[in-house]
């Protein structure tokens, strides 16, 4: 059946639908990743957006029961050039498009998704909407163009309730703001004692659980949509260490008086480099972002820059200089993706033991 992808700007693109029949609408962003669809697709920082695939064929080991990053799909949409019409893995349970019809979310193969990923590196990323083939581009454009982005979106993927990951070490309260299983999957490797809690716990009730270290999760969206978020993490820092992971870091930036901006298209693929700005090394990092901390809005806060973009520039951790507190822009627990920066969990697991010393011969 054929289906169409209509831009904003009236760009529109016919190709072959598969999975969902749905009509559904989204932010057009594109991800260069060649393999890991089935993370990205579950990645609660996808929510509510329409995700072009720069890789040719996708699909074609299926899906199986270990990859998931969350319990559904978070996508809005995929495009591909083309779709695995054979899938073939040892863990393979169903066909990527069967997997997608079962909860509703549309794809559509057979397009020129070069040119679609020109359009977005141009214009940045744009609403869209995937329809059937005989919409009018034209009218379509329009809706798209007086339809506000959603602002829901954190609030849709968080917890709705409090969780316990039991370990034995140190105790860490995982603030989800949509945070994916690999976040979890390390804390566990560690054998951390992790409490989840939703987005909105203030940081009272935080301090209640007695934490050795606070986790700020991945997540989607603009942060300063959870302008109560950011009086969280201001009240938490100097008080227990903390740790941010992509929306994390762009949150412990706002609590600490710095700025976010938009980026153009942003970074979504699993091949950026990063430079470590204290050590000198370069690490290959899993990025999945559309926001970024504002170089110059760090004049006059305690934060100093870390970690940098090689492509760009731009920055990709921070530090604080009086309190137990880091963050970074890119993914260390890679799902999908390099695990060259997954040694970050333990530099969070020293820092969580030297605070504790620290508190020990204050006492």
């Amino acid at each position: 059946m054929k289906r169409q992808l209509v831009l904003e700007n009236g760009a529109s693109f016919i190709g072959e639908g598969f999975g969902s029949s749905s009509e559904m609408k989204g932010e057009v962003v594109f991800n260069t990743g060649m393999t890991g669809y089935q993370e990205l697709i579950t990645d609660p920082s996808y929510c509510g957006q329409i995700v072009t695939m720069t890789y040719p064929l996708i699909g074609n080991y299926g899906i199986n029961r270990s990859d998931n990053e969350s319990a559904r799909p978070s996508i809005s949409g995929l495009i591909v050039k083309e779709v695995s019409k054979t899938p073939s893995h040892w863990q393979k349970e169903k066909s990527l498009s069967e997997w997608l019809d079962e909860y509703d979310v549309p794809g559509i193969e057979g397009i020129d998704t070069r040119k679609l990923t020109k359009i977005i590196r141009e214009h940045g990323t744009l609403r869209g909407k995937i329809v059937s083939a005989d919409a009018d581009p034209s009218a379509v454009a329009e809706q798209l163009k007086k339809w506000p982005l959603p602002t829901d979106q954190i609030s849709r993927v968080s917890t709705k309730s409090a969780y316990v990951a039991p370990g034995s070490g140190a105790r860490v309260v995982l603030v989800d703001f949509g945070a994916k299983q690999g976040i979890l999957r390390e804390c566990i490797k560690r054998n951390l004692d992790v409490i989840i809690v939703p987005y909105q716990t203030s940081a009272h009730d935080i301090l209640k659980l007695n934490p050795d270290g606070v986790l700020l999760s991945n997540g989607p969206g603009d942060p300063k949509e959870v302008p109560e978020a950011i009086d969280t993490v201001h009240e938490l820092l100097g008080k227990v260490p903390l740790f941010g992971i992509c929306l994390g870091h762009q949150l412990f930036a706002l609590a600490s008086g710095a700025n976010t901006v938009k980026m153009r298209f942003g970074h979504r693929g699993v091949n950026h480099p990063v430079k470590n700005l204290r050590s000198g090394k370069f690490v290959i990092t899993s990025q999945n972002h559309g926001f970024t901390v504002e170089p110059e809005s760090l004049v006059g806060t305690d934060l100093e820059i870390t970690h940098r973009a090689i492509n760009d520039g731009t920055i990709e951790g921070l530090r604080h200089t009086k309190y137990p507190a880091f963050s970074v822009q890119y993914h260390p627990e890679a799902s999908p993706g390099p695990d060259d920066s997954q040694d970050l969990f333990d530099e969070f697991l020293s820092m969580i033991e030297s605070n504790k010393k620290e508190g020990a011969s204050l006492a």
